[in-house]
This record gives C-alpha cells, sequence and structure tokens, in this order.
C-alpha cells in the first residue's frame, strides 16, 4: 500500500534554493527554464528516495538483483606441475561386525516330551522250499514206517523236503505219531516236513481247525511242521468245490495261521478243460506259493508243465510243480511207473519255466 502522508517543503529552504539555481543556471528566461527543469528533476528524484524509504519501512523486500552468470576462463598457460599437491586419498577398510546369533526365545510354556513306542516289528516272510521233495500219503507203505530207511533213500535221491499227509476233512487229523518220529531225524538231517491236508469245503471251520492242530502238533525237542500244503481238489475227487468256497476257506486259513506260516495251494492241472470248471482266481489269493499236479499220464510231461506253468506264472507266485511217480494205467494213464527220461523231461521244463522247486 502507498503511504498516503505528504512531505514539505518549507517555502524559505524553497525559494533560496530556486535562487542558487538560477544563478548557477545563467539567470534570464534561460536560466529560468534550465532551473525549472533541474528542480523536476530532483523533485523526481527525490519522490523516488521518498517511496523507496515507505517502502522500507513497510517491511517490503527488494528485488534480488540479476547477477550475470560465472564463466569459466582459460589459464593463460598450463599451471607448474609442482605447485600442484596431489592428495592421496587414503582407503579405510570397514570391518564387518561379527554376526549375532540370535539368542532363543525364552518359552514360559513347559514342553513335555512323548517317547513314541518303537514300530511293531514286521513279520518274517516265509521260506519257500527249493530243490526236490516227495509226498508221503500212507506211511505204512513207505519203506513200511522205518523213519531211518525214508530218510536213508530221501537224501540218496538229492531231496530237500517231505509233504506227510496230516489229514482230511472225512479222517480227521492223521499221523500224528509219525510226525513225532519224523521231525526231529528229518530237520537233524537239513530237510523240512510239511503238513499235507484234503479240506472238503463243506465246512470252513472245521476244515481250518483241522490244519492249525496240524501246525500246533510239536514233536520232541519243540519240532514242528516246517508249512502246510492245503490239497483244494474239484468235485469229481469228492469236495463241495465252488469258487466262494474256495476263497472263504483259503482266507479263513491265512488269517487263522498269520503272516509267516509258509501256506501251499495244491491245485489241478490247468488244462484248458480245467480252467472252465475250476476257479483259480479265488483259490490260490492268500497262498505263498503254487503246486499244480501236473500228473501227465499218458501225455509228454514237458508240454503239460510247460503249459500248467505258463498259465499260473501271472498269479505272480513262486512255483511248485508236482510230477507224477506213480503208475497211471488204473487212471487211463500208460502202465506201469513213468520212466527216468519222462522224470527228467518233468524236472528239466519245470527249471526252465522258472519252477523254484519240483516234487513227486
Amino acid at each position: 500500500m502507498r503511504d498516503s502522508r505528504k512531505f514539505y517543503v518549507p517555502a524559505r529552504a524553497s525559494r533560496h534554493g530556486k535562487a542558487v539555481l538560477w544563478r548557477l543556471m545563467g539567470g534570464g528566461l534561460l536560466g529560468e527554464a534550465r532551473a525549472r527543469l533541474l528542480v523536476s528533476g530532483l523533485g523526481a528524484l527525490l519522490s523516488l528516495a521518498i517511496l523507496a524509504t515507505a517502502a522500507a519501512a513497510e517491511g517490503g523486500r527488494a528485488s534480488t538483483p540479476i547477477v550475470p552468470p560465472l564463466v569459466r576462463v582459460a589459464a593463460p598457460r598450463p599451471m607448474p606441475p609442482d605447485l600442484v599437491t596431489p592428495v592421496i586419498e587414503t582407503t579405510t577398510t570397514v570391518k564387518p561386525k561379527p554376526a549375532v546369533k540370535p539368542s532363543r526365545p525364552t518359552s514360559t510354556t513347559t514342553s513335555t516330551t512323548t517317547t513314541l513306542p518303537p514300530p511293531p516289528a514286521l513279520a518274517p516272510a516265509p521260506t519257500i522250499p527249493q530243490g526236490k521233495g516227495m509226498w508221503i500219503w500212507e506211511p505204512a507203505r513207505t519203506e513200511h514206517g522205518d523213519v531211518t530207511a525214508i530218510l536213508a533213500r530221501a537224501k540218496a535221491a538229492g531231496l530237500t523236503h517231505i509233504f506227510v499227509r496230516t489229514g482230511s476233512t472225512w479222517d480227521g487229523f492223521q499221523n500224528g505219531q509219525f510226525l513225532d518220529q519224523l521231525l526231529p531225524f528229518a530237520h537233524a538231517a537239513g530237510l523240512k516236513v510239511y503238513g499235507w491236508d484234503f479240506p472238503k469245503l463243506s465246512d470252513t471251520k472245521v476244515d481250518v481247525d483241522r490244519a492249525l492242530q496240524a501246525l500246533n502238533h510239536t514233536a520232541a525237542g519243540g519240532n514242528r511242521l516246517d508249512g502246510f500244503a492245503a490239497d483244494i481238489e474239484t468235485r469229481s475227487e469228492g469236495t463241495d468245490f465252488r469258487a466262494d468256497a474256495a476263497w472263504v476257506y483259503s482266507h479263513y486259513l491265512r488269517d487263522a495261521v498269520g503272516p509267516s506260516t509258509l501256506l501251499i495251494a495244491v491245485v489241478p492241472n490247468p488244462t484248458p478243460q480245467m480252467r472252465r470248471q475250476y476257479s483259480y482266481d479265488a483259490t490260490v489269493g492268500p497262498f505263498d506259493a503254487i503246486a499244480p499236479m501236473v500228473y501227465w499220464l499218458n501225455r509228454e510231461p514237458g508240454l503239460d508243465t510247460a503249459v500248467a506253468l505258463d498259465y499260473l506264472k501271472h498269479y505272480g507266485k513262486p512255483l511248485m510243480p508236482i510230477g507224477q511217480a506213480y503208475d497211471g494205467g488204473p487212471e487211463g494213464g500208460r502202465p506201469g511207473l513213468p520212466t527216468p527220461a519222462e522224470l527228467t523231461r518233468f524236472m528239466q521244463v519245470a527249471h526252465d519255466y522258472g519252477a523254484v522247486s519240483v516234487s513227486f
């Protein structure tokens, strides 16, 4: 805001100043005109001074004068090198601060350590028979029941195991006394002994209880059977074979004896005709090994053995084919005992098709 105050010059000073200027200008009209111009210029200057003073009194800020930019001017000659003091930069190695290991948070909660019991030990897997074996149905007709003679002939023939009939649904448990004599000596001679039973499948509990009776039978020295073979025949042999009955019997038997007891499924020769009336699928599931009864009678033993093992291999179980060592004449086969060539042929083909053992 402009200041409305007026500044007055005393009259005497004004008249005196005008006279002085008039004389300086030469007097006369020209001098008076010059004096008036000079006075007017002085008045303008005075007015500007008054305005500047008023602006300063009001606290106004004078504008900053515009300064021309600096211009770098090159030196007329290079600077002497001895006048330059080099600046040596010192490198300071900053050592890293040592890592501070975070302290564990202090918990006010009391922890309780629970010791878990060790996992249960897995039951040992059954041992599958290797080598050659033989089957004894009626001990009295096998070396007259003489255990010493039986074992001597078994060792001479290179046998590793023996199957002994221990009962059937019709006869109940059998040959306990014979097992009492045989088991200690057979084990001492390095031979395994397996029980062999013929179930009718009409009463599963009766058949399984009989199998348990045989497996639990204990001879002197704590000797017991090394496994059990279930001879599961067809209706032609007097059984009540049905797929569901065979399934129930085999699974009930496995549950009763546990996973470590060797169970062998003795099944008919799986010829094309037999497969149409006998359910191998329902029978062999819970068993550890399969023993097909390959009785060739009047056929070529090698072909029968190959067909049987080739069919049964898809079950993924060890195969233990049973060969014919009896006179097949009464059953429609060639009369007389099989020849050594037939027995050898049977064993060779069984070996070639991956059988783990054979028996007769």
